[in-house]
């Protein structure tokens, strides 16, 4: 497993050791505007993140709810791109205590090239990347190109996923597994799907990566019903909602903490 792998299971693993689950917040870089982005970064660290979750920019979020994809367009508009990530990540990364993961569409990461952002990453120290539109089949280029600068590749499964399909997963999982609670975009508000819990019971099973649950995720009272294993959440949209409304990221994290 690449280091970066490594980093993020050991911090899931911290989180349960203290008898709770790791939270992972998701803000589109760049939101709302330049000048204060890192700003909500520093807070979200200081707030009892334990991997912070930094959304690349993209004009066609396709697995992305009106709240991120809204976002994302506000991001573009300021110029917000990889390289602008990376000039941020490199004033503020070791203040940082969090571990970092990128978040994207391929298109971008292959107009910047597999290899150079790979590299930039390890500069950075980015543990890992989320691309919800790359095919297993299409991932080992870009896998050996992380593994090689220490990254790892994030695998997504969720309630339409086999369990024959999850076995192919769990052969490249790393980090963790993100595991997509509904069947859709994200940012619903609704209940979670009934066949959440029979997902989760079979990834259970099948994968040894910690799992985290995302995609519709608001508010703590949502996984009360859920009996199986749920390692660390996602949050997202609700984050980006609450930002939008005027409300701080440390107010936001409290309700997750307890």
């Amino acid at each position: 497993m690449a280091e970066g792998g490594d980093r993020l299971r050991q911090r899931i693993e911290r989180a349960a050791a203290q008898g709770r689950r790791a939270l992972i917040p998701f803000l589109p870089a760049g939101f709302p505007h330049t000048e204060t982005f890192w700003d909500h970064v520093r807070e979200l660290d200081c707030s009892g993140a334990d991997i912070i979750e930094i959304g690349v920019p993209f004009s066609d979020p396709v697995a992305d709810g009106r709240a991120v994809e809204e976002a994302s367009q506000q991001s573009l508009a300021q110029g917000v791109d990889l390289d602008w990530i990376f000039s941020g990540l490199a004033g503020i990364r070791e203040e940082i205590g969090a571990e970092l993961v990128l978040m994207g569409y391929v298109n971008p990461f292959l107009q910047y090239g597999w290899d150079n952002l790979a590299r930039k990453m390890a500069e950075c120290r980015v543990s890992g990347l989320i691309a919800p539109d790359l095919p297993l089949e299409e991932s080992t280029g870009p896998e050996r190109a992380l593994r090689a600068s220490g990254a790892s590749l994030i695998r997504l499964v969720g309630v339409n996923t086999s369990p024959e399909r999850m076995r192919l997963y769990a052969e490249h999982a790393e980090g963790f597994v993100y595991f997509v609670s509904v069947l859709g975009t994200t940012g619903g508000d609704g209940g979670l799907s009934p066949e959440l819990a029979q997902g989760l019971r079979q990834a259970g099973e099948i994968f040894d990566a910690p799992l985290a649950l995302g995609f519709g995720l608001s508010r703590p009272q949502q996984l009360e019903g859920i009996p199986e294993r749920v390692d660390a959440v996602v949050f997202g949209s609700a984050l980006i909602r609450h930002i939008r409304d005027g409300g701080s990221p440390a107010e936001f994290m409290t309700r997750w903490r307890g």
